[in-house]
């Protein structure tokens, strides 16, 4: 992943690469160190009919995001970024929709979810795949802001398989770092959601590892919040401290009755972050609804 401009100094860690010290100099905007931009679930295909709300949701949310007077210290993008199983096609519409944020130099991250096929993936957003991968067939990395973390996990188990997977292997990677980096607010992103802690009627496509992973994280108290997609709705929870936030699709809700599509801004705060959701229905209920976190001592 290339390394992206900002306006001041940022430690950076490119996904599936070691941490690195990134000094670079201000881009044309001017970046808020505290707010971080989180999309999901964008589910682009290499064609959509003529004015389908896919892309155009994707478009309209990076065109809202470049027009802000602040640009977020960090985009991610947290899984499903395929329409169903990963296609060629589908990767280069994406890679041109995501175009102008890499233009104006806003630090685009991406994860994997069930719907993405990481060789392909790599074939094709080549920048993406790392020299040397920190986690043996997984997409992972840090980033590091000025105050917090942003461990980026992959959870694909299997294109087309609904369950998520850590695995041992990233297991040990994320308890490694995280033990290296204990010195700010952690904040864990993985497409699939965790099966405790929230609904469970999701929890049978969740992921199949919670448990031993929650036992790493809730031990490390500087690990805040966990941040997932995958159920293509909005939910807060909390489960051993560690807030879990279940946030919106870009692409399509399951229920039209309850959800909707949109983007979630979350800016951190002295002792927690206020999370901010951004809807493309303008006037769902959900369009600027603020939920404020505290995080755990």
């Amino acid at each position: 992943m290339p390394l992206h401009l900002t306006n001041r100094r940022q430690f950076i860690t490119q996904l599936g690469a070691a941490v690195a010290l990134a000094n670079i100099e201000t881009a044309a905007a001017e970046v808020d160190a505290d707010l971080i931009a989180i999309l999901n679930d964008t589910h682009i295909g290499a064609q959509h009919p003529a004015g389908a709300s896919i892309p155009t949701n994707l478009r309209n949310t990076i065109e809202w995001l470049l027009a802000l007077p602040k640009r977020p210290a960090a985009v991610i993008i947290n899984g499903d970024l395929a329409l169903k199983d990963g296609q060629r096609g589908d990767y280069e519409h994406f890679a041109r929709l995501i175009t102008p944020l890499r233009d104006a130099g806003v630090p685009l991250h991406l994860t994997m979810g069930n719907h993405d096929d990481r060789a392909v993936f790599y074939d094709v957003l080549k920048t993406e795949k790392p020299e040397s991968p920190a986690v043996e067939s997984k997409h992972v990395g840090v980033v590091q802001l000025p105050g917090m973390n942003l461990f980026l996990l992959d959870s694909l188990k299997a294109t087309m398989v609904t369950q998520g997977l850590i695995g041992d292997m990233q297991m040990a990677w994320l308890t490694k770092l995280l033990d290296q980096h204990a010195d700010k607010p952690a904040l864990l992103f993985a497409h699939h959601n965790p099966r405790l802690g929230g609904d469970p009627l999701h929890f049978p496509g969740g992921l199949e590892d919670s448990e031993p992973l929650w036992k790493a994280i809730a031990a490390r108290k500087h690990v805040k919040a966990y941040i997932h997609g995958h159920i293509h709705h909005r939910d807060f929870y909390e489960h051993e401290g560690v807030h879990i936030l279940n946030t919106p699709a870009t692409s399509y809700v399951a229920d039209k009755k309850t959800s909707t599509t949109g983007w979630t801004m979350l800016r951190l705060t002295a002792d927690g972050a206020e999370v901010t959701t951004h809807t493309h229905q303008g006037d769902h209920a959900w369009n600027g609804a603020k939920v404020r976190l505290k995080w755990r001592v």
